[in-house]
């Protein structure tokens, strides 16, 4: 048997992927009983989606694609990327809210996870979700839609619930973002007014190496492109104000997240205006997206304990930065979806993009999770080291969870190892 390994290489799969072409032959699969994990793009830097027992990955699985006749909605197959259905988005006119920093994701798995992307006013990708079908163990198929009992714990369900078949997302018409690079904002003035920075754009991130800690490296400005011309100078106006009270400058060319790799892989900046789907992510579909061979954490917490946050992790610096290659920090809007890092606030997330050193960065990890504020919530598909108590904690309504997932899999044949940590 081949050894199969996730997105990042950090991680070897334990059993043979089974690809299944129909509903039939997936159903088949699941009968054969044990543990069964489903897989999709392979992007979670943890053993979320491992198992010893079955794993299938639905990419064989038909590629369903269907606009609503209302024209407000798209149902997808559930393995498809984000980058495979934008652009057929886009030629009917019509666009999601927001995208991730990478569009190679598939949509159920980044929807399961809590996968994120950037805005004050925008929820995570899960947010715009309105129904799902999805194959129990027993191999019936059970859907839900919005406002339907146990919803809002079925869309960030950690894959405890099923096998995704596909989800109907939210969509509106199209529309045009440009993205506008600043180089060596001061921290100070940063946290100082932090709604002003992230308020500044449609999508706003913050880069920085912490090889210093009076300057960030980059803050990167995606702004859906205003509908007159006077408000796209009121628009530069801001951002001018905004570059001048950090004392940043406009980057004088194309940049990359991580300083001195080239930028080739990044979606165009300099305000060039293009489609959603091409200025969103931070990097092209048809690119390796960030460095590759890294490891990933994340951090996401209340609006109130964000500059606290940013804070510990500035104290830090001296034992993060030769770890790291890029620290990225993007807000999320508040929303009610049970097991969402952003459910019930407003919230900051403080990604870590490591060095491929995952030995050393667990080592380090306690250190940083001690220093954070005591309401930080890890990704659930990235790299961290609290134990399942505290990560329970963190969520209110993880016993509704615990029971929705006892409903959908009363033999516990989808909980693998990961989710037996947590406490499921």
């Amino acid at each position: 048997m081949s050894i199969e390994r996730n997105w990042a290489g950090n991680l070897e799969y334990r059993a043979a992927v089974s690809h299944p072409e129909s509903v039939d032959e997936l159903r088949a699969l699941i009968a054969t009983g044990g543990q069964t994990r489903i897989l999709g793009t392979r992007h979670c830097f943890n053993d979320i989606a491992d198992s010893a027992g079955a794993l299938i990955a639905l990419d064989r699985m038909p590629a369903t694609y269907e606009v609503g006749a209302s024209r407000d909605s798209v149902r997808v197959a559930g393995a498809l990327r984000y980058g495979d259905i934008a652009s057929r988005l886009e030629d009917e006119g019509l666009a999601l809210a927001n995208l991730a920093s990478l569009p190679h994701i598939s949509v159920a798995g980044a929807v399961a996870t809590g996968t994120h992307g950037s805005g004050d006013g925008i929820g995570a990708l899960s947010t715009a979700v309105r129904g799902l079908s999805i194959m129990t163990a027993s191999g019936d198929i059970r859907t839900l839609a919005r406002g339907d009992e146990g919803f809002d714990g079925a869309v960030v369900s950690l894959g405890a619930l099923g096998a995704v078949l596909e989800v109907t997302l939210d969509v509106e018409p199209t529309y045009q973002i440009a993205q506008h690079v600043f180089e060596h904002p001061s921290w100070d003035a940063i946290l100082a007014d932090l709604g002003a920075v992230t308020g500044a754009g449609t999508s706003v991130s913050i880069f920085s190496t912490w090889q210093q800690t009076d300057v960030a490296d980059q803050i990167w400005i995606k702004q859906r492109v205003a509908a007159t011309r006077a408000d796209a100078r009121a628009g530069q106006s801001q951002r001018d104000d905004l570059a001048a009270a950090l004392g940043a400058a406009a980057a004088e060319g194309k940049r990359h997240p991580i300083l001195g790799v080239d930028p080739e892989a990044c979606t165009e900046q300099g305000g060039v205006a293009g489609a959603w789907f091409q200025r969103l992510p931070h990097f092209k579909l048809e690119f390796t997206p960030s460095a590759g061979a890294e490891i990933q954490s994340e951090y996401l917490v209340p609006r109130t304990d964000a500059v606290a946050a940013i804070e510990a992790v500035r104290s830090l610096a001296d034992r993060i930065a030769p770890l790291l290659l890029v620290n990225e920090i993007r807000t999320v809007k508040a929303d009610e979806l049970w097991l969402s890092s952003s459910s019930g606030t407003d919230a900051v997330g403080l990604h870590f993009t490591w060095k491929p050193d995952e030995a050393a960065v667990r080592e380090f990890l306690p250190t940083l999770e001690a220093a954070l504020p005591a309401s930080a919530r890890p990704h659930w598909g990235k790299v961290f080291t609290l134990d399942g108590a505290a990560v329970r904690a963190r969520y209110p309504c993880w016993d509704d969870f615990a029971a929705l997932a006892a409903s959908f899999d009363p033999e516990r044949r989808f909980v693998n190892e990961y989710l037996g940590r947590l406490g499921l």
